[in-house]
This record gives structure tokens, C-alpha cells and sequence, in this order.
């Protein structure tokens, strides 16, 4: 009974295979095999326009990078308050662009609020040389806590960051989960909305080891090459990240995967919201679900062998604990079996 993280979950047995067939031979190293170009021309059929894509190790690295590429002398990034790049990467972001500030944006349900988004904005006028200067936007999707941007929810956002000339940046660590829910197209809930780079996600979702960056405009990552190369994230034998993702994307495998996890969170939301020993903090709305439980019966669980993070409550819900009580997150994986989730729910009651 692990739910702990999907990054907990092993790799896909046809991603293994594909990483197996990679190991023997001879490829051009650095990202210029046959197979490193073929998977780039996918990503373009994928976003169905010409993109420039960049294979890095990390979803950290995919983020920090992102910025670095458009980074400016006193530059701000503005995301939400508990976004993961403000609280869980250790200052990547800040180090990469060599001290680049991310401003924490207030929104409901862990997405930014467009309105204060603009008003955030506004507190750094142009010209008022010692405040810095607005540098981007960056919205998570899903978001930190499980929700998801709705199509006008992005485009609402895009709208401001277009408006002061900003680009917009999706972390995209659950892009599949996303996508899957949400039942759109890459392009859909990107570049059409006005996403202008991609962290694309794969390691949680079934990947040993593969994340990338996406340029909806190439001509904006022409710098990219020589940053990815300082930051020590151009892989030798790259053909290796590329092998993972010929694997994820053939045959829709990707969505395969997320669309199971997503269906494992809903049945183990189903199961909590049934139960009288706990309750939902907020409805879960792709592979990762929050409840409230006594500490107890949260230690009584963990005892009978499940696993899981404790959690803060966010900002925007300061009242959500009792004093004995505890935030749990619970995340659904390719790998979480529907007996894991009813065994669990099953000790809960």
C-alpha cells in the first residue's frame, strides 16, 4: 500500500525493454543519434507544431533551466504560493539564473488567482531599478496539491503574463495526469492557451529517467544548448532518455498510465469520501488525493503497512486541522493496484 509519491513506482516493463534494446551497439553521443532526432520530431508532431525540445535528468533541472533561458539582470518569476519550485528545489531556480527571484502569487486551490497575478505584477513598475523586473509565469499542472487549470483558467492567466510581455512557463512533472483528466491534446492545453515552455514530466509516470524542455519557440531557447552544457545536464549517451520516451509516447502509453493512476486516486477518493474516519481536504482531480484523518488513526495505518507523506495545509486554508488532526497525501501511480487501494481503505474504517 504505497502512496507515498509516483516517483516511489518502478519503470514501465516496455520502457525497461526499450532501455535494454538502447544498451548495445553504437550511437553519436550528445543528443545527435538517429534516435535522439526521431523523438524530437515526435514532440513536434506531439504540441502539432515545430518545437525545440531538450532532454535533462531532473524535473528540478527541466525548471531551473526553463528560467535560466530567459532569465534577466534582477529578473522575477511569479507562481503560486506553494508551487513546487518555490518550496521543494532547493533554490535551483534562484542558483541557475544566478539570483532570479520567484514571487509567490495567493490563489484558491493551489492555482494562481489571475487578478492577483496582475496585482503582484504591479508591484514591480518599469523603470523602479531597485524592486527588479518582472522575468515570467509559471503555473504547475497539475498543481501541488492535485487540482488542475482549467482551459480559461490558463488562458486567464496567459492573458495577464501576455499583457506585460511576460512568457509563460507550465511545470509539467504530471503533465500526463493532466492531459488524461482533462481530455485534451498537448497543444490544447499549451501553446493554444498561450504556454510558451514545457517541463514535460515522464519519470513519475512510468519513465526510469526522462524529463525535457519544450520550446513552443525555438528561436527562444537558441541559448539553451550552452546552458544545459554548464548546468551539467547534457547527457553523453542521451539516446538513453530518448529510448524511455520512443517507449512512453508509442501507442498512447503515456495516457495509458495516467489515465490508470488517475483512476486509482478517484477510487481511493471514492473511499474516503464513504468513510466516517476521515474526509477529503478538496476534491482530488488527477492522481493525487489529500485527506484529513486523527493522527491516530493515520499512525494506525502507517503501523499496518501503508505508506504515505504528512502534508501542510496550504496558505488559503489556515482553519483545515483540528489540533488531532493530519494532512495526508496520497498519490496513485502506473504501478497502484486496485486491491492496494481497497486494502487500505479497509483498515481505515
Amino acid at each position: 500500500m504505497n502512496f507515498a509519491s509516483d516517483n516511489w513506482a518502478g519503470t514501465h516493463p516496455a520502457i525497461a525493454q526499450h532501455l535494454l534494446a538502447a544498451g548495445s551497439g553504437f550511437a553519436v553521443p550528445y543528443g545527435n543519434s538517429e534516435l535522439d532526432r526521431n523523438i524530437e520530431r515526435r514532440f513536434c508532431e506531439l504540441f502539432e507544431r515545430e518545437v525545440a525540445v531538450f532532454f535533462v535528468g531532473t524535473g528540478t533541472a527541466a525548471n531551473a533551466l526553463a528560467l535560466a533561458a530567459i532569465n534577466r539582470p534582477g529578473g522575477v518569476t511569479f507562481c503560486h504560493r506553494e508551487a513546487h519550485m518555490l518550496e521543494d528545489e532547493c533554490g535551483a531556480p534562484e542558483f541557475f539564473t544566478h539570483g532570479a527571484r520567484l514571487a509567490p502569487v495567493d490563489g484558491e486551490l493551489g492555482k494562481i488567482d489571475p487578478a492577483k497575478l496582475a496585482a503582484e505584477i504591479g508591484r514591480f513598475p518599469p523603470g523602479f531599478i531597485h524592486a527588479g523586473q518582472p522575468m515570467a509565469v509559471s503555473i504547475t499542472q497539475a498543481t501541488e496539491i492535485g487540482t488542475l487549470y482549467r482551459p480559461d483558467e490558463i488562458a486567464a492567466i496567459a492573458a495577464v503574463a501576455r499583457r506585460h510581455r511576460l512568457p509563460l512557463h507550465m511545470d509539467g512533472a504530471r503533465f500526463a495526469n493532466a492531459l488524461a483528466a482533462l481530455q485534451l491534446t498537448p497543444a490544447q492545453m499549451t501553446w493554444q492557451l498561450g504556454v510558451d515552455i514545457v517541463s514535460f514530466g515522464a519519470t513519475k509516470n512510468g519513465c526510469w529517467c526522462a524529463e525535457a524542455l519544450v520550446f513552443m519557440d525555438p528561436d527562444a531557447a537558441k541559448d539553451l544548448p550552452f546552458i544545459r552544457k554548464r548546468a551539467a545536464q547534457l547527457f553523453s549517451k542521451s539516446r538513453f532518455i530518448a529510448a524511455q520516451f520512443e517507449a512512453y509516447l508509442q501507442n498512447g502509453l503515456w495516457l495509458e498510465l495516467a489515465g490508470h493512476a488517475n483512476a486509482m486516486a478517484a477510487r481511493l477518493q471514492q473511499g474516503i469520501a464513504a468513510s466516517r474516519r476521515a474526509r477529503l481536504a478538496w476534491p482530488a482531480e488527477a492522481n493525487e488525493v489529500f485527506a484529513v484523518l486523527e493522527r491516530s488513526d493515520a499512525e494506525r495505518l502507517r503501523e499496518a503497512g501503508a505508506v504515505f507523506y504528512p502534508w501542510n495545509p496550504p496558505h488559503a486554508n489556515p482553519g483545515l486541522l483540528a489540533e488531532n488532526e493530519v494532512l495526508l497525501r496520497l498519490v496513485a501511480s502506473f504501478a497502484t493496484e486496485a486491491e492496494e487501494v481497497d486494502r487500505f481503505i479497509e483498515l481505515l474504517q
